[in-house]
């Protein structure tokens, strides 16, 4: 027996809140049912355990960052635009109610030495496309060499939300200024 969409929105929101906020070693699952309103019963009839949970709620906060990212790029009228399109993209994600003061894949990423297989799959693919779609717009700049922008340019993203953690970094100013001089320097 499957779930019921409204109750897997349910669980997933509390999930996406409590894990992502309070960190997922530091969240039992019963403080994530409790916040749901849903028994364990439900919980283990859609997901095997708290890290199938875990990759869940992190697969659909993927899915709607690149909804919100491909947006940002469809208002871009040209292809700097496009490429920035990614800055446009954080800071209207943070403003959002499922944006937090940092990254759930990097706060993710932090709590596993040796993450479980169903959650390096998802963190994986989460830095597989953002590095893929960076690729992919810096090539007009670059040509054959869009693969070293892209990976610098992560590393500037990365470092942006990183750095929500210290205070500063609230907007993405500082790391436009960063991308920007990468090109200058491409």
């Amino acid at each position: 027996m499957t779930m019921r969409p409204g109750t897997e929105r349910k669980l997933l929101d509390a999930a996406e809140e409590l894990f992502f906020t309070r960190g997922i070693a530091a969240t039992p699952i019963d403080a994530v049912l409790d916040r749901a309103g849903v028994s364990a019963a439900t919980l283990y009839r859609g997901y095997a355990s708290k890290e199938a949970l875990v990759a869940a709620a992190l697969q659909r906060r993927h899915d709607e960052w690149i909804r919100v990212w491909d947006d940002a790029v469809a208002r871009a009228d040209d292809d700097r635009g496009r490429l920035f399109a990614v800055f446009d993209a954080l800071d209207v994600f943070r403003s959002t109610p499922s944006g937090s003061r940092w990254c759930a894949f990097l706060g993710t990423a932090s709590e596993y030495a040796d993450a479980p297989a169903e959650i390096a799959a998802v963190l994986h693919g989460e830095t597989t496309t953002l590095r893929d779609r960076l690729r992919d717009r810096a090539v007009p700049f670059v040509g054959d060499r869009a693969d070293v922008l892209a990976d610098q340019l992560l590393l500037v993203v990365s470092g942006s939300l990183a750095m929500r953690l210290r205070g500063g970094g609230g907007d993405t100013t500082t790391a436009r200024a960063v991308a920007a001089a990468l090109l200058r320097d491409g």
